[in-house]
This record gives structure tokens, sequence and C-alpha cells, in this order.
């Protein structure tokens, strides 16, 4: 599949994308993933590594439409927990 990223276009098929990423070690997943094989790789990691490009260069979005063309699943960054609320104790003077 030919797709573009960071201005360069490339062409990707899926079963080289799993080969390439087969003797990489996932890094931790803090944002978009991709599954690829048993493992799951933050999407930015996978970019690098089949673009030699450097992640700063281009955004998850770019990997991300490329990939799930593919037909590998991707997921999105997860939604940042809610604030504990914190428990306010009243002076006894005020009760």
């Amino acid at each position: 599949m030919r797709c573009v990223i960071a201005r360069f276009p490339f062409d990707l098929f899926k079963n080289e994308v799993e080969d390439v990423m087969k003797n990489i070690e996932p890094e931790a997943v803090t944002g978009e993933a991709v599954l690829i094989g048993d493992r799951q790789y933050p999407v930015k990691q996978v970019g690098e590594v089949i673009t030699r490009q450097d992640r700063r260069d281009f955004s998850a979005r770019e990997v991300t439409r490329a990939l799930t063309g593919l037909g590998f699943t991707c997921t999105a960054a997860p939604a940042p927990a809610a604030p504990e609320p914190v428990a306010t104790a009243w002076p006894s003077s005020l009760v």
C-alpha cells in the first residue's frame, strides 16, 4: 500500500511490517497503540522503525492511518483519569 508519512511516500506491506517488528521489543504504551502479532506497540515506535525517521517528524495519526489501511488494529490513546475528589474538613467552629 502506498502512503505518505511526514511528506515522504512509502510502499508498505503488512507482512513486511510484521517481519520488521517481530524482533523489536515494544515500549510502554502511553498513547495510540497498534497490535502486531500478539504484541501491542506505540504507534510512534512502529512509525520510527518502518520509516527510519525520527518520531518527532510525523504524527501518530499519519502512522495510524497507514497501519489501519494495512489491516492492523489500532487503538486510541487512553482517556485521562478523572481527578480524585478532595475531601474538605470544615472547621468545627463553622458547623
